[in-house]
């Protein structure tokens, strides 16, 4: 959870940085590319969580 939160705020700051200095778009891509991986990779391990469950 500690990585996907430290991803997300990463993510952001890039982003940020990216919009707010010129010509450092690429920093934005690299942001918006974190943020995609980091919320594919958290939605994996929810999904495999959700499907541990066994009925008795």
């Amino acid at each position: 959870m500690a990585l996907f939160l430290f991803l997300i705020l990463v993510a952001i700051v890039l982003g940020l940085i990216g919009v707010v200095a010129q010509g450092m778009f690429y920093l934005l891509v690299i942001g918006v590319v974190v943020l995609v991986a980091d919320l594919i990779l958290g939605g994996l391990r929810w999904s495999r969580r959700s499907g541990r469950h066994t009925v008795r």
